[in-house]
């Protein structure tokens, strides 16, 4: 979580101790979800820093969790196949959500966040629960990503690892999206041609080779 948090920075997905990241407990004693603390830059964390929240919402650690520990509790709560997520203020994807704005699939990568667009989540004041449901109702059963309106942007996936590269894939889409609009009206892919950019995701990666020739 440490490396994550500093690879944000490096990304240039996050400044100071701006966004924040959890990942599932993965052993019954410590179920539930550890997340980062509050306000501290990642520059100066440790593994010693990161805090635990467990079912029953009893905090462990030496700090307060990251204000957004809601979102994180509840977003894990609600979807029991991913395992991390990632909040951040990068700076395309916050310029589109500071207008409401979602990123369209103007680039067949949006399908990355498991729909046919990253749609943008209602604005709800930082750290409430109000904001948390926003973000569970608008991701819902198979989103992996959306943006907050007037605050940025939160990724999960299965894995740490997988939630960072969704965060960067995310604010690469928005910039490319908002360079698009610059120089002209983007062109959409309809659903149709989005479905067919699943299908072959579906079967996209080192999996066992198939066995009928090339074409």
């Amino acid at each position: 979580m440490v490396d994550a948090m500093q690879a944000l920075v490096r990304l240039g997905l996050n400044r100071g101790a701006s966004g924040n990241i959890s990942v599932r407990g993965d052993c019954q004693a410590r179920a539930g979800l550890w997340i980062t603390p509050s306000g501290i830059p990642p520059a100066e964390l440790s593994a010693a820093d990161m805090v635990h929240i467990d079912h029953a919402g009893t905090v462990t650690g030496p700090w307060n969790p990251s204000s957004e520990w809601r979102f994180h509790r509840d977003v894990l709560a609600a979807r029991p196949e991913l395992r991390a997520v990632v909040h951040t203020h990068a700076v395309h994807a916050t310029a589109l959500a500071m207008c409401g704005r979602a990123i369209p699939a103007a680039h067949y990568m949006v399908a990355a966040a498991g729909g046919q667009s990253v749609p943008c989540a209602p604005y709800a004041t930082f750290g409430s629960q109000a904001l948390s449901t926003a973000i569970v109702d608008t991701l819902g059963a198979t989103l992996r990503a959306c943006l907050m309106a007037n605050h940025g942007m939160l990724a999960a996936h299965e894995t740490l690892a997988k939630a960072v590269w969704l965060a960067e894939e995310i604010e690469t889409l928005a910039h490319q999206y908002v360079l698009a609009c610059q120089v002209g009206q983007p062109q959409l892919l309809d659903a149709a041609a989005m479905q067919a950019v699943h299908e072959r995701f579906a079967g996209y990666g080192p999996g066992a080779r198939h066995e009928e020739p090339l074409s």
